[in-house]
């Protein structure tokens, strides 16, 4: 396979992982909302969008400090669980196998999922991980996001993801900390056979330390820490690297979940609307959005550095739903949620 191949391959893999994640979240929507996994009570309300953005600064001020001070295993603990949570709730809306009466299905995926991340952490256990944790996630916002939030949520994190990325540059800081937690953070895309995600953890992994050695035992104040490398050849909202060319590509989890809260939302909540394949058309098209918006990120990563996804992928899905939207008769007020406001 030349490097050329390789690199189509993953790309191929980053667009099938988006559409798996995207109607995994569709198929979730309907089981979702009969199981009441809705996470606010009003949905309506904008305000729910202002506070996750502040949730997830927190997060991210965590996250970073966790990964500065040590806290790496707590830190990859708790994104492991969460992910289990979220599976867990994923296979309870699945047929059940009962043992005394009791569902133990969503005990045993999550269990399965733990144990796979925390034994065999390749790229691909990473990926499958993903997309269960990326479908589950995306149905559980869709169905508490009504149109106007997630419209808000959406351009709001698209604007921290591009501050993040090319103003304060943090986000590359934290990309570059996690992909030694081998946790479904960063998705994974080899583009070349023979790659093994877990060997290239670990060698950043010995890399960092031998910074922070070195640093400790500089004599002459001259710090080294290896962070500006690392952020060279790991960061980003998608980035690639490798010595030869390109070995992998890797892309966030959070930049398939952001923009399938988009489409989950407009299934859910965007109703007598005409259907295509059974999926409401504004639904549809922000599939269609969120698709050209990635086919355009990976073109320009694959130009040499990293980009902020969101930005290109949320705007696709909110134009996407609005031009669906429009399509099936609604008017731009309606389409917006605007009309309790006007």
């Amino acid at each position: 396979m030349t490097q050329r191949q390789g690199v189509l391959a993953a790309c191929g893999g980053i667009v099938v992982t988006f559409l798996a994640v995207q109607f995994g979240a569709l198929a979730l929507v309907e089981p979702f909302k009969q199981a009441g996994y809705q996470t606010v009570q009003d949905p309506q309300n904008p305000l729910n969008s202002a506070f996750y953005v502040g949730v997830l600064l927190v997060a991210t001020a965590a996250i970073l400090v966790a990964l500065k001070y040590g806290g790496k295993r707590v830190l990859r603990a708790f994104i492991v669980l969460t992910g289990a949570m979220i599976t867990a709730y994923v296979a309870g809306v699945l047929p059940g196998v009962a043992v005394a009466g009791v569902n133990v299905l969503p005990y045993a995926a999550a269990g399965v999922l733990v144990v796979a991340l925390y034994v065999y952490p390749e790229w691909w256990v990473i990926d499958l991980a993903g997309v269960v944790m990326g479908a589950g996630a995306g149905a559980l916002f869709g169905i508490s996001f009504g149109v106007l939030p997630a419209i808000v949520l959406l351009g709001a994190l698209a604007v921290y993801d591009a501050i993040s990325v090319y103003g304060t540059e943090h986000m590359l800081t934290l990309a570059s900390g996690v992909v030694e937690l081998k946790v479904p953070v960063l998705l994974v895309y080899p583009t070349v056979r023979g790659y093994s995600f877990r060997e290239r953890a670990a060698e950043v992994a010995a890399r960092d330390e031998e910074d922070a050695v070195g640093t400790d035992s500089d004599d002459d104040g001259d710090e080294s820490t290896g962070t500006e490398t690392d952020v060279d050849e790991y960061e980003g909202e998608a980035e690639t690297h490798g010595e030869d060319g390109r070995d992998s590509i890797m892309i966030g989890l959070g930049d398939a979940v952001m923009p399938t809260v988009m489409v989950a939302s407009a299934a859910f909540f965007v109703t007598d609307v005409p259907h295509v394949a059974g999926v409401p058309l504004p639904a549809a098209t922000a599939v269609v959005g969120t698709t050209l918006g990635l086919l355009v990120l990976l073109r320009m990563v694959l130009q040499g550095r990293a980009h902020a996804g969101l930005p290109l992928l949320n705007g696709g899905a909110i134009l996407g739903y609005l031009v669906g939207a429009l399509a099936s008769g609604l008017s731009l007020v309606s389409a917006l949620g605007l009309g309790p406001y006007l």
